[in-house]
């Protein structure tokens, strides 16, 4: 019984293993091969190897270190925003709300847009509405087309990427604060804990499950935001807001250094990897089982 069973596994794993191991698996190792080698891209021009040179060279690239410098305050502050809304969000449609369904509907649709789209439909809202309100308004000094300004460009950025991502992160936390015993509560209650108390030794504590997923979905989602930043500002107003994703995609594509390019998305892995292990371990230490 237990052959059968592996091999019915094997049967349903293998295609998937295989759709794995070719889309991703293998186009990664072997653009780690390509890191090593100056190279254009093109199949008949020679691909020169210059060993851990491409690596070297990252740290007198100027505008991979800005978009590198770009992407911690963009990812920073979308966490802090994203994380902070999403559990307010969760918080206000736990309750005894009478229209929290429509609540939660209403919430989590900007999810549902895809990221060109959204960027598209906030270009046209932080650009040529904002302007207009402004005109009409007098508030020139709020409504303005920050699309143009390189100090409001990147929190144009973050604040599409949080309208997008607030909802379905909300998702999440409404799955763990409802996991929560009742017993628990209305012994807090019991016990004369008020709200901030109760939310603050008892909630918190017991939905660390949802902290440390939600934490590593938007760290990684941030990190490697791609589809908003060419929709909405395509890297500018004077590359202000190139992203890692964007300073990579720019480099193999439109400058045709493969080889360089690769490198950059290599050590982006790296970073990546590295960041989102180190919060998962730190916030799974602080989980309590039920």
């Amino acid at each position: 019984m237990k052959t059968t069973n592996s091999l019915w596994y094997a049967l349903f794993t293998a295609p998937l293993l295989f759709v794995f191991a070719t889309v991703v698996l293998i186009p990664f190792f072997i653009g780690i091969l390509y890191s090593f080698f100056s190279w254009d891209g093109l199949p008949l021009n020679p691909k020169i190897f210059v060993g851990f040179g491409n690596f070297t060279r990252l740290f007198s690239d100027r505008r991979f270190l800005d978009a590198a410098t770009h992407t911690v305050v963009f990812t920073v502050l979308s966490v802090l925003l994203i994380n902070v809304l999403g559990l307010a969000f969760a918080l206000l449609v736990t309750t005894d709300l009478k229209a929290r369904n429509a609540a939660r509907a209403m919430l989590f649709a900007p999810y549902l847009i895809g990221g060109l789209i959204l960027g598209y439909i906030w270009k046209f809202i932080l650009g040529d509405a904002f302007r207009a309100v402004g005109e009409h308004t007098g508030f020139t000094s709020v409504f303005f087309n920050w699309l143009l300004n390189p100090q409001f460009a990147l929190l144009a950025l973050t604040v599409v990427s949080t309208w997008q991502m607030a909802g379905y992160i909300m998702i999440i936390y409404i799955t763990g604060i409802q996991a929560i015993p009742d017993e628990v509560i209305e012994a807090a209650k019991v016990d004369g804990a008020g709200f901030w108390r109760t939310l603050w030794f008892i909630k918190f504590p017991l939905i660390m499950q949802s902290f440390t997923v939600c934490l590593f979905l938007t760290l990684s989602s941030c990190f490697k935001i791609f589809d908003v930043n060419l929709s909405l500002t395509n890297g500018g107003p004077y590359n202000s807001t190139e992203l890692f994703a964007m300073n990579i995609y720019r480099e193999i594509f439109n400058l045709n250094n493969y080889g360089y390019g690769q490198a950059k998305a290599f050590i982006f892995f790296i970073i990546v990897a590295a960041i989102t292990l180190v919060q998962v371990g730190l916030t799974k230490k602080r989980e309590v089982e039920m």
